[in-house]
């Protein structure tokens, strides 16, 4: 063996070396964190509050599971029924009578559906004399409609969040808000966390070279400098133009250079994929490499599942804020579903026991 070649096998060593460190950092704390998963300052900290309670609506069924799995608690015991003139009818299975009760359901399809079960789930738990009711949405529908960008249009991301703050909720949990500004909607108080350290972790142990993250619009420029600044990478900017109320964007044009390159695109959910279709169309044209795609939420609507496996993806990184049917991963095998029930757990905990939450991420 030469010295380059000594030197080549060196650096392949160094390589392998850090992954494998950064693969056991990550094991070692809360998944979407930088806090060890367990440590004897939450373990001894008391509560004011009753026990934890914890629900998972229809929305949000498997999840719900997952996050009782990491609190260590039984999922709560209630029916929901449906009459033949679709009013849904909760009753509770067990007393939350002075508890801290979690209800955990996502606004996916059916999305007015889970919506009512949720008001109505809080308004039952308000009924029996709950000690606080904290409402866990990973998924926030209505989050687009934030403002009025038309004349005689309606705010109903506003309009939602009244609907919950008015049906008894004390707080709110959620994930990966559409616009920031929807925080300010509520005058309850909340965590709005983000599954960007959750899939940013994830992908630093693929190790991939010459790699730039690209932001799927302007909108998501900011998080896009997030995500190229924890890989160490630069950062392109796709500028599109949405057309009329259908979802259908056009890609315009580039900000930064991907030729050679492998490509990472983000964004917060795919909802009918036609971005995406656009946005890796003109990655391609610029000459990129491998293309990947990270996103929070998979709404997948309508043919969207089809039109990413007709991409050719290198991997699809996304997470289990809403549920993604078995027959959805089937069309999609290069997809990752990352979950955030550690992340949501680890939250609960310390809202409960009235502990910083942003000392999770180092704030």
């Amino acid at each position: 063996m030469n010295d380059a070649e000594k030197a080549a096998a060196s650096a392949a060593q160094g390589v392998k070396m850090e992954a494998q460190k950064l693969e056991t950092m990550l094991q070692e704390r809360i998944p979407g964190t930088t806090y060890p998963r367990k440590t004897e300052e939450i373990e001894q900290a008391g509560s004011p509050l009753g026990r934890i309670m914890l629900f998972a609506g229809s929305g949000s069924a498997e999840l719900g599971t997952e996050i009782a799995a990491e609190l260590d608690v039984p999922l709560g015991r209630y029916t929901r029924t449906s009459f033949p003139n679709e009013n849904i009818f909760i009753q509770l299975k067990e007393s939350v009578r002075g508890q801290d009760v979690y209800v955990v359901q996502s606004f996916g399809p059916p999305v007015h559906e889970n919506i009512f079960e949720l008001l109505i789930m809080i308004d039952t738990l308000k009924r029996d004399s709950a000690g606080r009711i904290n409402v866990v949405v990973p998924y926030f529908t209505y989050a687009r409609s934030d403002k009025k960008d038309q004349p005689r249009v309606g705010i109903a991301a506003r309009l939602l969040a009244n609907m919950i703050e008015v049906a008894g909720a004390d707080r709110y949990i959620t994930i990966d808000l559409h616009a920031g500004q929807i925080q300010g909607f509520f005058n309850i108080p909340g965590d709005a966390l983000k599954a960007f350290h959750l899939m940013s972790d994830y992908m630093r142990t693929k190790n991939i070279p010459d790699l730039v993250v690209v932001a799927t619009d302007l909108g998501f420029a900011k998080k896009g400098r997030d995500w190229a600044e924890k890989l160490g990478t630069q950062l392109g900017i796709i500028e599109k133009r949405r057309t009329g109320n259908d979802s259908t964007s056009e890609a315009l044009s580039l900000i930064g250079e991907v030729k050679g390159k492998n490509v990472l695109l983000v964004d917060d959910e795919v909802l009918t994929g036609g971005s995406v279709v656009n946005a890796v169309s003109l990655m391609r044209d610029e000459g990129a490499e491998d293309v990947y795609l990270a996103f929070t939420h998979g709404v997948l609507a309508g043919n969207a599942v089809q039109r990413l496996a007709d991409l050719r993806l290198k991997e699809i990184i996304t997470t289990n804020t809403l549920p993604i049917p078995e027959e959805k991963r089937t069309v999609l095998p290069n997809m990752t579903v990352l979950s955030v029930a550690p992340l949501l757990g680890a939250v609960i905990k310390r809202a409960h026991k009235g502990m910083s939450v942003g000392e999770l991420f180092n704030e």
